[in-house]
């Protein structure tokens, strides 16, 4: 079965467990319905499409050529993702380290950065610099916070000793060496789980998708035995039934599912071209895509069980301690962990938990990446050179983020994340289920998965990918329009200048799809332009299983093959033929796909 680390949510993808959990239950039921509806359904779409051709983001394109800039997109999303998704990752490196002491650095406001508001929770002493008597209230910080605009040692050495954050986007500063040399060793990580492609990468990932639950295990186990911990854990599970009827939380949810899941980032349809073509990926994908979600509820426990600790503790409601983003996985939940005993062991376990679902994650980016470019370009030489491809796709993604490593590299992060993968993601996805739905046909696509599960898609999904799921995902798009706020971090308005590059990151990947489809008709054949619509859009003619011996009934060759005729379609190459291994039914099948 294909393994499933926790997708980072939308605004900062920290990880789905540290980010994504952080909503009220106002918002748990429109997310199961989305769930139901539109993330589910998706998810198998994109998995049976990869499994069905052995093909990654591109090659499926041969099922209707004109639309292969839909691949593209991807490709330029995943790129996009993957250059400040491993930023994120080093920065989840630093916090790893700098946890290994006796005293975490965050803890207190007696280091040479903090500022004269610090305040931190643990010594009511330092809160004031000595200037208070003794006799104070146990709630001086909630005073403090009212009083001298508190700011917590964890966000000012977040601000002003990790990133040394700059005053503007444009003033870039100094290059943060500690956070350029965490860079480097995310990539090199990645890099070597990665050098033999599947067959290093898929051990790796039994133990990257495993261990986090364990860790949050042993969080969840000591956070609900903390005094206030059922405090935050209602403030979790509380409706609020005022805003079930906000549109708003509906566009919200279907959002967090949409990204959650990672559709038309393209790992979908790359991972499962490695399956065998006749895997159960209909089993995988409800049984992934509810463990996934699951993990989501579940890890808010426990960070809610921590964070109604430290409310707890401040005096103040639960509400004043969440956050969301970098502000949870760097601020919050780092000065909530302060508060308990050990706090460092607790500290290596959390950032080592991001670190692990990280690069889960980064490991599809990077695959989907070299797949896309071992495919497209086909030859005998780059098979066997794989790995240098995935090596300069690795150097690639170092250079690139090195801006984001520099004093001003928070504001880049964040517009690439609003932008570079928000509205565009949106367009791929309905327009790849438009194109195989209505253009490649919805008979023809339901007897592909009959040929290649042995039964047809079932009635529900049938009904979802026809019409609900594309209602759902044109409604996502509409609402993401409606609801635009230019972004901010913070206090910081973004300048107008700094916004039109946001725009022009999220249209480069949407402007592959009619650009490669002006192209494929100027180069189609046919007299009128109705004749070389129509033949851009029917499936080529290898279009179909990659192996000769699937190739059956509609697909099955008419004259015996030849090496000339091209009837014969190869794997990708030669990990999609040869890395047998057990799969969770006993049976021998191919290397499992790391979603």
């Amino acid at each position: 079965m294909v393994l499933c680390p926790a997708r980072p949510p939308r605004r900062t993808r920290t990880s789905n467990e540290a980010t994504g959990a952080t909503r009220s239950s106002a918002f748990m039921f429109p997310y199961f319905i989305m769930l139901i509806f539109c993330g589910i359904p998706l998810f198998f779409m994109e998995l049976s499409f990869g499994q069905f051709a052995s093909q990654g983001c591109l090659g499926v394109w041969r099922i209707s050529p004109m639309f292969k800039g839909v691949g593209y997109g991807m490709m330029v999303v995943s790129t996009y993702i993957g250059i400040y998704y491993n930023v994120v990752i080093c920065i989840a490196f630093y916090y790893f380290f700098s946890s290994m002491t006796h005293v975490l650095p965050w803890a207190y406001c007696n280091n040479p950065w903090n500022s004269p508001d610090c305040a931190g929770v643990l010594d009511a002493s330092n809160l004031t610099n000595g200037s208070q008597p003794a006799t104070l209230p146990s709630n001086l910080s909630h005073l403090l916070n009212r009083t001298l605009q508190r700011t917590s040692p964890s966000e000012e050495y977040w601000r002003l000793y990790v990133l040394k954050l700059s005053n503007d986007i444009g003033n870039f500063g100094e290059v943060r060496l500690p956070l350029l040399g965490c860079l480097g060793v995310s990539w090199v990580v990645v890099f070597l789980c990665l050098i033999r492609g599947v067959k290093s990468s898929g051990k790796v990932v039994y133990f990257t998708a495993t261990f986090p639950y364990v860790v949050l295990t042993i969080l969840f186990v000591r956070g609900v035995t903390l005094e206030g911990a059922f405090t935050g854990i209602m403030y979790y599970l509380t409706p609020q039934w005022d805003k079930i009827l906000e549109a708003k939380v509906w566009g919200d949810a279907a959002s967090q599912i949409f990204y959650s899941l990672g559709c038309a980032w393209g790992g979908l349809i790359t991972m499962a071209s490695y399956n065998k073509f006749h895997n159960n990926c209909y089993r995988d994908s409800v049984i992934i895509s509810i463990t996934n979600c699951a993990t989501s509820v579940y890890a808010g426990f426990v960070i809610f069980s921590i964070l109604g600790f430290m409310a707890n503790h401040l005096g103040v409601d639960v509400s004043r301690v969440a956050d969301h983003g970098p502000g949870l996985a760097f601020v919050a939940y780092p000065e909530a962990l302060t508060l308990l005993p050990i706090s460092p062991l607790w500290s290596l376990l959390f950032f080592f938990m991001l670190i692990l679902l990280g690069l889960g994650t980064q490991f599809c980016l990077l695959e989907t990446l070299v797949t896309a470019i071992v495919d497209e370009v086909g030859n005998e030489w780059i098979l066997q050179k794989k790995t240098y491809v995935t090596l300069g796709v690795a150097v690639a993604g170092f250079l690139l983020g090195i801006p984001l490593t520099s004093q001003a590299g928070i504001y880049w992060l964040l517009l690439m994340d609003n932008y570079a993968a928000s509205f565009s993601l949106v367009v791929i996805s309905c327009i790849m289920c438009v194109s195989i739905m209505y253009i490649y046909g919805h008979r023809n696509y339901f007897q592909d998965i009959q040929m290649m599960l042995g039964f047809p898609p079932p009635f529900f999904f049938q009904i979802c990918w026809r019409f609900v799921s594309p209602a759902i995902i044109f409604f996502i798009l509409i609402f993401t329009v409606i609801q635009y706020r230019p972004i901010t971090y913070n206090h910081y308005q973004y300048p107008g200048w700094a916004v039109a590059i946001g725009f022009l990151m999220a249209l480069s990947s949407v402007i592959c799809i009619p650009l490669y489809a002006l192209f494929q008709l100027c180069r189609t054949d046919g007299d009128t332009l109705l004749q070389r619509l129509k033949n851009a859009t029917k499936p080529s003619r290898d279009w179909g299983p990659a192996l000769l011996e699937h190739r059956t009934g509609r697909y099955a060759p008419t004259i015996p093959p030849s090496p000339e005729d091209g009837l014969e379609v190869q794997p990708l190459h030669p990990d999609k033929a040869q890395i047998p291994v057990v799969g969770s039914n006993g049976s021998s099948r191919l290397q499992d796909s790391r979603i």
